[in-house]
């Protein structure tokens, strides 16, 4: 989503970057152009206004040390004003450690409520908690039974009913979970396509009965100004506790996620960046202002990383790569990894650096398929040695995978190449001297 202001900031920020300090005027020029970024970005008006202000305010009689340009300088205002902006720090979902926790997630039709439900349950089922669905959206189509099949695929129970009042399904589904012993009860309550009377008034009578721990306002991040509009309609008949943004993997100009926080004053808890169930993240203000000033997120990377690590199999693989025998088996096994943490281009905008310079790139998606593929089509004793694959064998692989013989041999040249550095590196006793290093 932030792709465009990544760039558009970086370039500004290169103005003041060869000064030799930081003046009031290369100052303004800066904040201006600055100014101007960010209302194309659909920032709320009176939001930018005051951070433009905030972070001049700091730039001026700031002294520029030796050892840092006044880009360098400028930048880390902005980016403190930025974490500032977007929540200082992150801000923990509230969770009864002892009795019933009761989450009501509220929002427009069309914000992805339903959907987030499903993620949310997902990542609390995983924290060992037993959710219960409640399907309390009785006016869009298909709303229920799409909740269902999203409790059947996470394997969570969807409580739901006949009754055409959704005050009523929440009151039953509230005896439910005591008589059952859930611990976690998640309201997937009913939207409109614009905020009315009505609804707010059947929101309030829910909240009345259900008496929650946390109410979520879930929020399409592409609807820019008008998301903050209803966030705003919503908080001030509720009181919602946070905001879950969604959609954050589309190509919107990215302006309601810097303006919500600042003009509802309520935390930003979640994001969703993606289709799948566990494409639900934690909202980290620190980690999304060093993406949209283009030094990546290295740590929500790490973390990617780690879920889905298999400690056993990362043993196992550091010490063939200590003996030189790491193989096409082993090569196989990384590629599914990175496959699990989701497209190329999410995992390679984390890096700090490549934000920019992979914007206009063409990443090919395929080709860590194309790679399986041929992997898939060679036989065990192929995978675990390498050497034996003459011009047969290579026409076999080729034809078996749908490929070239020239992608064959592009692979196995590569992996060639691969196992001369890994044996550099064994060699020089790269892998006894990192204990803790991990090839993933």
């Amino acid at each position: 989503m932030f792709e465009e202001l990544t760039l558009k900031l970086e370039a500004a920020l290169k103005k003041v970057t060869g000064q030799g300090k930081l003046t009031e005027n290369n100052i303004s020029d800066t904040l201006r152009e600055i100014r101007r970024i960010l209302l194309d970005a659909d920032v709320n008006y009176l939001v930018a206004k005051d951070f433009i202000e905030k972070v001049k305010v700091k730039s001026l009689g700031k002294e520029v040390l030796a050892s840092i340009s006044p880009g360098q300088l400028i930048t880390k205002i902005i980016y403190d004003e930025l974490v500032e902006l977007l929540g200082g720090g992150h801000r923990e979902l509230s969770l009864n450690p002892s009795g019933l926790t009761k989450i009501m997630v509220v929002g427009l039709q069309g914000s992805g409520k339903t959907t987030f439900c499903g993620k949310l349950a997902l990542r609390l089922k995983n924290l060992k908690r037993k959710c219960l669905l409640v399907a309390a959206d009785i006016y869009r189509p298909a709303a229920i039974e799409q909740l269902k099949i999203l409790g059947k695929q996470i394997e969570v129970e969807v409580f739901h009913s006949e009754i055409k009042n959704p005050v009523k399904i929440s009151e039953e589904a509230l005896a439910f979970a005591k008589q059952h012993n859930f611990d976690t009860v998640i309201f997937d309550t009913a939207g409109r396509l614009h905020v009315d009377e009505e609804m707010m008034n059947e929101v309030v009578e829910i909240k009345k009965i259900v008496n929650p721990t946390e109410i979520l306002f879930v929020v399409d991040s592409m609807t820019g100004q008008d998301a903050v509009n209803s966030a705003k309609a919503f908080n001030e008949k509720v009181d919602f506790d946070g905001i879950v943004l969604t959609k954050l993997d589309g190509d919107a100009r990215g302006g309601a996620a810097l303006s919500i926080r600042a003009v509802v004053g309520k935390p930003i808890k979640f994001v969703s960046n993606g289709e799948k169930l566990k494409d639900l993240e934690i909202f980290y203000p620190d980690r999304l202002a060093s993406r949209i000033l283009g030094r990546g997120d290295i740590i929500s990377l790490v973390e990617k990383a780690q879920e889905n690590l298999d400690e056993i199999e990362s043993k196992k693989l550091q010490e063939k790569l200590k003996k030189n025998k790491f193989d096409f088996e082993d090569f196989l096994k990384q590629i599914k990894m990175i496959k699990k943490m989701g497209p190329l281009s999410k995992i390679l905008g984390m890096i700090p650096g490549l934000g920019s310079q992979i914007k206009n790139a063409d990443i090919d998606e395929k080709a860590l398929i194309k790679v399986e593929a041929i992997i898939n089509s060679m036989t065990k004793e192929e995978r675990a040695n390498p050497k034996i694959l003459n011009g047969s064998r290579r026409k076999r692989i080729a034809r078996g995978s749908g490929t070239s013989i020239q992608d064959v041999n592009r692979l196995i040249k590569q992996f060639n190449e691969m196992q001369k550095m890994v044996a550099t590196l064994s060699k020089k006793g790269f892998f006894n001297q990192n204990k803790n290093f991990k090839f993933n």
